[in-house]
Protein backbone atom coordinates (compact mmCIF):
# COMPACT_ATOMS: atom_id res chain seq x y z
CA UNK A 1 0.00 0.00 0.00
CA UNK A 2 0.92 3.66 -0.45
CA UNK A 3 3.26 5.07 2.10
CA UNK A 4 0.30 7.86 2.89
CA UNK A 5 -2.31 5.30 3.68
CA UNK A 6 -2.89 4.14 6.74
CA UNK A 7 -5.60 1.23 7.29
CA UNK A 8 -8.66 3.65 8.03
CA UNK A 9 -7.49 5.56 4.57
CA UNK A 10 -7.51 2.01 2.96
CA UNK A 11 -10.97 1.28 4.56
CA UNK A 12 -12.38 4.56 3.13
CA UNK A 13 -11.25 3.80 -0.30
CA UNK A 14 -12.72 0.07 -0.23
CA UNK A 15 -15.92 1.67 1.33
CA UNK A 16 -16.38 4.21 -1.34
CA UNK A 17 -15.51 1.79 -3.97
CA UNK A 18 -17.75 -0.20 -3.13
CA UNK A 19 -21.07 1.99 -2.91
CA UNK A 20 -20.01 5.70 -3.97
CA UNK A 21 -23.55 6.62 -2.69
CA UNK A 22 -22.50 5.93 1.24
CA UNK A 23 -23.06 9.37 3.00
CA UNK A 24 -20.19 10.50 5.29
CA UNK A 25 -22.14 9.80 8.69
CA UNK A 26 -22.59 6.22 7.74
CA UNK A 27 -18.69 6.19 6.34
CA UNK A 28 -17.64 7.70 9.29
CA UNK A 29 -19.23 4.85 11.71
CA UNK A 30 -18.45 2.06 9.28
CA UNK A 31 -14.55 3.27 9.50
CA UNK A 32 -14.82 3.69 13.31
CA UNK A 33 -14.45 7.45 12.95
CA UNK A 34 -16.07 10.56 13.89
CA UNK A 35 -17.99 12.58 10.84
CA UNK A 36 -15.90 15.61 10.71
CA UNK A 37 -12.77 13.45 11.22
CA UNK A 38 -14.04 11.12 8.26
CA UNK A 39 -15.12 14.09 6.18
CA UNK A 40 -11.39 15.33 6.46
CA UNK A 41 -9.45 12.07 5.48
CA UNK A 42 -12.29 11.25 2.06
CA UNK A 43 -11.47 15.75 1.26
CA UNK A 44 -7.82 14.40 1.81
CA UNK A 45 -8.09 11.66 -0.46
CA UNK A 46 -9.64 13.56 -2.98
CA UNK A 47 -6.65 15.96 -2.76
CA UNK A 48 -4.11 13.80 -2.82
CA UNK A 49 -5.07 12.08 -5.92
CA UNK A 50 -6.15 8.86 -4.22
CA UNK A 51 -9.67 9.61 -5.53
CA UNK A 52 -10.91 10.99 -8.53
CA UNK A 53 -13.94 10.75 -8.40
CA UNK A 54 -17.48 9.27 -7.34
CA UNK A 55 -20.06 7.93 -10.11
CA UNK A 56 -22.90 5.89 -10.35
CA UNK A 57 -22.41 3.00 -12.96
CA UNK A 58 -25.24 3.08 -15.92
CA UNK A 59 -26.42 -0.19 -16.97
CA UNK A 60 -25.07 -0.09 -20.65
CA UNK A 61 -27.83 -2.39 -22.18
CA UNK A 62 -30.86 -0.21 -20.18
CA UNK A 63 -29.58 3.03 -22.54
CA UNK A 64 -29.59 1.33 -25.59
CA UNK A 65 -25.57 0.39 -25.35
CA UNK A 66 -25.45 -3.35 -24.63
CA UNK A 67 -22.99 -4.62 -27.39
CA UNK A 68 -19.57 -4.55 -25.99
CA UNK A 69 -16.76 -4.12 -28.56
CA UNK A 70 -12.77 -4.13 -28.18
CA UNK A 71 -10.66 -2.76 -30.97
CA UNK A 72 -6.77 -2.92 -31.09
CA UNK A 73 -5.57 -0.51 -33.47
CA UNK A 74 -2.07 -0.52 -35.25
CA UNK A 75 -0.91 3.03 -36.27
CA UNK A 76 1.09 3.69 -39.58
CA UNK A 77 4.20 5.63 -37.87
CA UNK A 78 5.32 5.25 -34.44
CA UNK A 79 6.14 8.89 -33.49
CA UNK A 80 5.21 11.31 -30.72
CA UNK A 81 3.29 13.30 -33.36
CA UNK A 82 1.22 10.37 -34.48
CA UNK A 83 0.38 9.05 -31.01
CA UNK A 84 -0.50 12.67 -29.87
CA UNK A 85 -3.23 13.40 -33.19
CA UNK A 86 -4.59 9.81 -32.50
CA UNK A 87 -5.05 10.43 -29.04
CA UNK A 88 -6.42 14.14 -29.46
CA UNK A 89 -8.83 12.57 -31.99
CA UNK A 90 -9.62 9.49 -29.98
CA UNK A 91 -11.33 11.92 -26.92
CA UNK A 92 -13.43 13.30 -29.09
CA UNK A 93 -14.96 9.53 -29.53
CA UNK A 94 -18.39 9.44 -26.94
CA UNK A 95 -18.70 6.31 -27.61
CA UNK A 96 -15.12 5.30 -26.61
CA UNK A 97 -14.82 4.20 -22.86
CA UNK A 98 -11.10 3.25 -22.52
CA UNK A 99 -8.07 4.52 -24.91
CA UNK A 100 -4.45 2.67 -23.43
CA UNK A 101 -1.29 3.08 -25.51
CA UNK A 102 -0.44 -0.44 -25.61
CA UNK A 103 3.26 -2.82 -26.25
CA UNK A 104 3.04 -5.78 -28.32
CA UNK A 105 1.20 -6.19 -32.00
CA UNK A 106 -1.03 -2.67 -31.06
CA UNK A 107 -0.38 0.36 -30.53
CA UNK A 108 -3.69 1.38 -29.07
CA UNK A 109 -6.68 -1.06 -27.38
CA UNK A 110 -9.83 0.72 -27.45
CA UNK A 111 -13.28 -0.27 -25.58
CA UNK A 112 -16.53 1.10 -27.09
CA UNK A 113 -19.27 0.26 -26.26
CA UNK A 114 -22.34 0.40 -29.05
CA UNK A 115 -25.86 -0.74 -29.65
CA UNK A 116 -25.19 -3.70 -31.81
CA UNK A 117 -22.84 -4.42 -34.43
CA UNK A 118 -24.65 -2.69 -37.05
CA UNK A 119 -23.95 0.42 -35.24
CA UNK A 120 -20.12 -0.80 -34.80
CA UNK A 121 -20.28 -1.07 -38.41
CA UNK A 122 -21.24 2.55 -39.09
CA UNK A 123 -18.84 3.77 -36.31
CA UNK A 124 -15.70 1.83 -37.68
CA UNK A 125 -16.41 2.92 -41.29
CA UNK A 126 -17.60 6.96 -40.67
CA UNK A 127 -15.46 7.27 -37.89
CA UNK A 128 -12.75 4.70 -36.08
CA UNK A 129 -10.83 4.44 -39.87
CA UNK A 130 -10.96 7.96 -40.20
CA UNK A 131 -8.71 8.59 -37.26
CA UNK A 132 -4.96 10.30 -37.69
CA UNK A 133 -2.64 7.70 -38.58
CA UNK A 134 -4.51 4.19 -38.17
CA UNK A 135 -3.24 1.71 -40.33
CA UNK A 136 -4.89 -1.57 -39.72
CA UNK A 137 -7.83 -2.14 -36.51
CA UNK A 138 -8.63 -5.98 -35.55
CA UNK A 139 -12.10 -5.92 -33.61
CA UNK A 140 -12.86 -8.29 -31.27
CA UNK A 141 -16.72 -8.63 -30.01
CA UNK A 142 -17.55 -9.40 -26.18
CA UNK A 143 -19.38 -12.08 -26.45
CA UNK A 144 -19.52 -12.51 -22.25
CA UNK A 145 -18.72 -9.90 -20.04
CA UNK A 146 -16.99 -12.04 -17.21
CA UNK A 147 -15.16 -8.90 -14.90
CA UNK A 148 -16.16 -5.11 -16.20
CA UNK A 149 -14.66 -2.68 -14.10
CA UNK A 150 -14.27 -4.39 -10.99
CA UNK A 151 -12.92 -2.20 -8.16
CA UNK A 152 -9.00 -1.61 -7.26
CA UNK A 153 -8.26 -4.79 -4.62
CA UNK A 154 -6.69 -2.56 -1.54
Amino acid sequence: MSPGLDRIDVKILRLLQEDGRIGNAELAKRVNTSPATCHRRTQRLFDEGYLRGVRGVVAPDRVGRGSLVLVGVVLDRSTPESFSAFEAAALAMPMLLDCHLVAGDFDYFLKIRVSDMADFNRMHSEILIALPGVRQTRTFFVMKEVIDNAPLSL
